[in-house]
């Protein structure tokens, strides 16, 4: 059994999804920051980000960074921020996070709520944005 990200990732798990190719998938944080809030991770279970060899580390990275131009097009902020923690899932993965303030990425303040609709319409902004 793997993480429930590779869980995911094998459709066992339902999400909202934004983007995917052989090696990366990036889908929508049910527990987000902000709207938008998306994750970003290899398909390839690692636990630790730094463990990633070094071509699809930077596969990673340029993967994130196709999904954060497409979510800042369609989602109101001024950046859109990256936090790599690493603790709550064994599971490298990059959160992308719009950002208005500097304390909107705070993962310490309360989540947001979103209905599965309104989850749906965001990540299909996001998707159409990426084409």
């Amino acid at each position: 059994m793997g993480s429930i990200f590779t869980r995911i990732i094998n459709g066992e798990i339902p999400c909202y999804r934004i983007a995917e190719d052989e090696n990366y998938f990036a889908f929508l944080d049910i527990n987000p920051l902000a709207e938008g809030h998306t994750l970003v991770i290899p398909k390839k279970e690692t636990d630790y980000i730094f463990d990633i060899e070094d071509e699809e580390y930077k596969g990673l990275f340029l993967f994130a960074k196709r999904v954060a131009i497409a979510m800042q097009k369609v989602i109101s902020c001024e950046r859109i921020g990256i936090a790599v923690i690493g603790l709550e899932v064994r599971h490298a993965h990059i959160h992308l996070v719009p950002l208005k303030t500097i304390y909107d990425i705070d993962f310490r303040k309360p989540k947001l709520s979103f209905s599965p609709e309104e989850f749906a319409a965001i990540a299909a902004r996001i998707t159409r944005a990426m084409k």
